[in-house]
Parts: C-alpha cells; structure tokens; sequence
C-alpha cells in the first residue's frame, strides 16, 4: 500500500495542536479509545499542561462524577483535604483513582495553583452523571443539596414542598441504587409513583432557582449559584435516567446512553459558560459522529456529548481522537496494514498528531478496512468517521514492565 501521510503528522504539542485549528476553541476535547493506559494519560497530562500554560485554558474536566468532582476542585484551588483523600472519594471511576498519572494530573493542578490569585487558577470538573455502567446514584444528595440552598436564601413559603417531603418520598437509597436493575426493569424504583412525584418536585426547584437568579447571586455568590445549577442538573439527569431503567421497551439501553451523555454535554455547556475548558473521556463519547457499542448482545447508538456540544456551540468545539498501535498484555497486536492505525503504526515514531481532515484527504479513494479489536476494551478508529476529528494522537506501543 504505497501512500506518503509523512507530510500529515505533527509533534504531540499544544502549538502543533492549535495549528491544526482554526482558532482556539471553547471546547478542546481529547479522547481515548480505552480507559486506564499510563501511556494514554501521560500524553494528556503533558498536552494539557502545555495548554494551561501556553494557551490560557483554565478548566481540565474529565469523564468523572460531576457531583464528586466538587471535592477534588476544592483541594486543587485551595488544599482542602488531602491528596489521597480526594483521589479516593472526589471520583466515580475505578481507573481513575486507582492510576498514578491521574493521581499526578491532580497534583500538578494544586501545584499550579498555589501562590496564583484564583482569576488565574486551572478548575477541576467531573462532567459525568453520578452513574456508573452497572448502577446510577440515588438522586438525593443532588435535591437535598439544592432544596438546602434555596431553603437558607428564599423566602421559605416559595419552596414547592419540604425537606421531610423530599426525604419521604426519596425513601431509602438502597432502592435506587439496585445494580440488578440495569439488565432487569422492573427491579428499577424509576417509574414509581414517588418517583414522578419526585421528577416534578425537582423541576419546580429548578424553576425556583431560575427564577430567583438575580437575588441569589447577590445573596451568595455566582461560585454558590453555579454549583446549585449543577445540583439541579443532576437531580432532573438522575430521575430522567432512573426512569428509562425502568423501561423495558427495545429502545431502553440506547436511551440511557443517550441520557448520560446529555447529561455530560450539559454539563460541558456550562463549563464553557464560564471560560475555555479541556475535556477528556473516551472518543465515543467525544466523537462529532453517532456513537455506537454493543450491550447486551444489541447493537446500541446514541448521540455522544461532543456531538451535542458541537450542534450547540458549533466552531466553538474540537475534538483530538486517540489511538494506539499495540496493547500486548490486552492481546491487541500490531494492526492490519490496510487499516488507518496500520498506516500509523507503519512510521517509526513513537508518538505523532496528526491532522485528521489532511490525513483523509492524503488516503484519497483508498479503501482503509475497520480495525478489529480482539479486546472488547479496546476500540479502534473508525475510517468511516475520520473527517469528523479534528486530529488524531496515535502512540505506536504500549508496554507494560
């Protein structure tokens, strides 16, 4: 397969990065193709630094619970906790925690920090849903936390209901969070009576809250009103979410997946609201084109939270796809020669960007096969979609010693 992509490939750099583009985006989102991998992680931590330091970005929001996220911001911007403590409850994510280039991620960030006014401070954000694949949080600490908010700065006869209301209705958390109910609807407390009460409730908070914008910023703080928007947005994703588990129609697992990420791509609006934010999570759910997987032996789709994001911000989002040559200890071997990683994978170089719109171009009316990974962790590029990224970071091998 005789074609030159030499001309294509850059330095894994932030100011190669922003060449790639037309202008620096509000939204710079990197993904990855499997969670976990030092290598993956330490390119991110390298290029998101570059990016802190050369390009002004001031948020770093990763694919991570966005209520416990809380804590890990307040440890980065002011050393409340301890590292191990954040690193231990500020995340929703087992390979989060439990790697040391995000436990450096975090500690670069407080570092940084330190000794700089907070006009100048780099944010910490989890923009996930207080989800995971196999359960969903109870939405309690979301609405308790929002009605406490409204509760000390409204006036008290404005609220639609009361805190014994609240706690009466939401009942015990172990109901909610059933992990049998992901694969078994009707073990889901999503479509209850208390339930639908609850969803209405917590749109009424949420209408509160708008309502009151002026008088509670004034009264508090923007900082305070943002996280009660985040509260709000939560509890309404959770019980939205809590109630498509306890669909049992053929669509249900495409809704929920829809679900999280309108959850994540709310969140990142927001973020962006507030100023230029870098995103990391897994390519589908940054990619601009239609995500698919398969679940339950269905085969799935959804639109991912960089395609939402991109209908809504348009020039405003990029996204850098992952992609790797090798995983020996997941028993991905070197790709096929006739794939786009193979073309990759075929130059020397450890670690390259690439642009992907030129890279398109440069393979012409060549027809590039799928790649298929033996590892259901691992997914590979898609060259059906390749235009669709702005560029691609593809690290040649991954070596475990």
């Amino acid at each position: 397969m005789a074609i030159d992509i030499k001309a294509t490939a850059h330095a894994v750099e932030a100011s190669c990065v922003m060449k790639l583009l037309p202008g620096r985006p509000r939204v710079l989102a990197l993904g990855e193709p499997t969670h976990g991998e030092t290598a993956l992680l330490g390119l991110r931590n390298e290029l998101f630094r570059q990016l802190v330091e050369q390009e002004g970005y001031r948020t770093i929001a990763v694919e991570s619970d966005c209520v416990r996220g809380q804590l890990v911001d307040d440890y980065v911007t002011s050393g409340t906790g301890s590292l191990d403590d954040v690193m231990a409850r500020g995340f929703s994510h087992t390979w989060f925690n439990a790697s040391p280039a995000n436990r450096e991620l975090v500690r670069w960030m407080r570092a940084f920090n330190a000794g700089r006014p907070p006009s100048e401070h780099v944010r910490f954000a989890g923009f996930d849903g207080p989800l995971e694949m196999e359960s969903a949080e109870s939405p309690r600490q979301a609405l308790v936390a929002l009605h406490d908010y409204l509760a000390a700065h409204t006036d008290p006869e404005l609220l639609p209901h009361t805190a014994r209301t609240l706690d009466r209705l939401l009942g015990p958390d172990e109901r909610w969070t059933d992990p049998a109910a992901m694969m078994e609807p009707g073990r889901s407390v999503g479509r209850s009576a208390q339930a639908g009460q609850l969803r209405l409730l917590a749109d009424d908070l949420v209408a509160l809250l708008d309502e009151q914008t002026p008088h509670l910023i004034d009264a508090t703080s923007r900082e305070a009103w943002e996280r009660a928007r985040l509260y709000g947005r939560t509890a309404v994703g959770l019980l939205r979410y809590h109630c498509a588990m306890a669909d049992s129609s053929p669509c249900r697992l495409a809704r929920l997946t829809g679900l999280r990420d309108r959850m994540m791509a709310d969140n990142l609006l927001a973020l962006a609201a507030r100023g230029p934010v870098l995103v990391h999570a897994h390519n589908a759910h940054l990619q601009r084109p239609k995500s698919t997987m398969r679940m339950a032996d269905r085969a799935v789709e959804w639109w991912g939270a960089g395609a939402l994001v991109n209908a809504e911000m348009g020039g405003g989002y990029a996204f850098l796809a992952t992609a790797l040559g090798t995983l020996p200890h997941q028993g991905v071997d070197a790709p096929p020669a006739d794939t786009v990683e193979g073309l990759l994978y075929a130059l020397p170089e450890s670690r390259q960007l690439f642009s992907a719109p030129q890279l398109a171009a440069a393979l012409g009316d060549l027809r590039v096969q799928p790649r298929v990974s033996p590892w259901f962790g691992y997914a590979p590029l898609d060259p059906a979609g390749l235009g669709a990224a702005d560029g691609i970071a593809f690290v040649r091998d991954v070596l475990r010693g």
